[in-house]
Formats: C-alpha cells, structure tokens, sequence
C-alpha cells in the first residue's frame, strides 16, 4: 500500500478545544496567563478575569476558528467538554452543518477524572458522552481528557462506554492499539508541543515562532511520510488562538500546509478507521 501522509487538521484529526470553565474554579490569583488551576479550597471567588478570558473563546473566538478552518476545507474533531451543549447550543449546531467531530473532553475543565473516585469518574464519562450524543445526535467514539488527565480506571470506563480512540498518550506520530477494550482502543496522536496553551503560556513564543513551528513540524512529518504515514496534531483553543492577533498564525500556516500534494485534512475517526482498515483482522470492527 503507498504510504499516505496524514494532517490532523486540527490536533488528530482537526482539533479545536472547546471548554467550558466555571467562575467557581478560577486559575491561580497570581499566575496570570500561566494557565494553572488551584484546589477548591482555595479558589477565590468570582474571578471574572479568567472566566470572562475562556468565555471569549464561546463568544467570539470560535467563530474565527471555524471560519478559517472552512477556508481550507478542514473539518476539526473538536474536544467538547459536555457542558457546553447547555451554555452554548449554537455552537453544537454549527459544529454539526460544518460536519465537525465532536469527541469527549469532560464535563468541564474544573473537574477532571484523577479528582474522583471511581464511582464518579465512570459516572462522569458516561455523562460527558450521553450529553454529547442527545445534543449532536452522534455519539462521540473519541476522548481527549481534561489535562489529559487519566487513573488506572479510565481506558477501561472509556472503552466500556463505546469510545473507540484516546489522545491523551502523546508518545507517537501514529496510531497505535492498546491491549484494551474489545475492540481495541486506538491511540491517535495529539500533541502538547504544536499546541498554543503551552506554546504561548509556557514556552512563550511569539505569534510568528508559533507559525513557524508548525511549519517545521509540518516539513519534517511531511517528509518522512514518504515511507510511513505521520499524524500531525495542531491543538488550538477559541479563546487563545481565536484572538484577533493570534489568528493569522493559524491561518497562514494552513495556507502552507494545504498547499503540498498529498496532505490529507482527516477528522480523527477518519484517520482511525484508515488505521485499522490496514490491518486485516481489525477492519471489521472498524465501525461504531
């Protein structure tokens, strides 16, 4: 088979983090943009700053996003924490006319599975899809956890659920099967290097520096897809990327991805499915 190269269009598969962050759980008083939380128990309340910084992402950023990732044809999968399809159903809706995947994130970013017990946690995962499901009227068969958070429980409680692909493990440029869940779960790669959460907040680069590495990310990945098929995971938020001064990074760095032959734009099922249809004895439980 020709080896195939594969573009995430957004994180694997296309991937834009839409969160929901509750004005009860605000990020540390003193860490500005450093995107840290603190335990309950010493969050100081309300803390519109930070909480009005993420709801500009619902507002105002998305829509940016969406409107570039449309100009090139790109269809995110989009981790959802389920709360949204209450706060914002427009969002859900337009997600689904533009043919978006919407894969689990949690239920918001203010709790995540390694702050449950294990009754809560399995609970949880079942809401986030359930909610997901009754709101889009597909159920999501991707997870990406809050902090890419895990427990010893949590492959089990996902594949239970009927997820098919996790993109917590950031330890591979392709798709790989864990030895759990029947069928098997798929690891699709994400990323925490070509993502702006710590691009901007923890390694501090430019708006010019963040366009330039996914360039070298893309050229290298490119290259080596060759001989073998590459994952490239572009992680991108409303609220950080979808800024006015932000948003030409993005942009600019499609128009140089998109205009190489033979770069496929894939939501992450697409590439799972893709995946497992290369090998034979999974091809027939490709299927949700």
């Amino acid at each position: 088979m020709t080896p195939r190269r594969y573009l995430a269009g957004q994180r694997p598969g296309g991937a834009v983090g839409q969160s929901e962050y509750r004005v009860l759980r605000p990020r540390r008083r003193d860490a500005g943009n450093l995107n840290e939380r603190v335990p309950r128990e010493h969050a100081r309340i309300p803390n519109v700053r930070n909480w009005a910084v993420r709801d500009y992402g619902n507002r105002v950023g998305i829509w940016r996003i969406m409107e570039v990732l449309t100009r090139y044809g790109i269809r995110a999968s989009a981790a959802l924490n389920s709360e949204v399809c209450d706060h914002h159903p427009e969002i859900i809706e337009e997600a689904g006319r533009l043919g978006w995947e919407l894969i689990g994130h949690n239920q918001t970013n203010a709790l995540r599975l390694t702050e449950m017990d294990e009754a809560a946690e399995c609970g949880a995962v079942r809401a986030t899809i359930d909610r997901i499901e009754a709101a889009s009227g597909r159920r999501p068969v991707g997870w990406l956890g809050a902090g890419l958070a895990e427990t010893w429980n949590t492959l089990d409680y996902l594949a239970e659920a009927g997820i098919r692909y996790i993109c917590d493990w950031v330890n591979d440029d392709q798709p790989y099967l864990f030895e759990i869940g029947n069928p098997p779960l798929v690891s699709l790669p994400y990323s925490v290097q070509t993502n702006d959460v710590p691009a901007y907040f923890e390694m501090k680069v430019s708006v010019p520096e963040f366009e330039a590495m996914l360039r070298r990310q893309f050229d290298t990945l490119y290259r080596e897809g060759e001989t073998i098929p590459r994952v490239m995971a572009i992680a991108v938020h409303p609220f950080v990327t979808g800024q006015p001064h932000r948003i030409g990074a993005l942009d600019a760095a499609l128009e140089y991805i998109c205009s190489h032959v033979g770069v496929w734009c894939a939501t992450g099922w697409e590439i799972v499915q893709n995946f497992l249809a290369q090998q034979p004895e999974r091809a027939a439980s490709a299927a949700p």
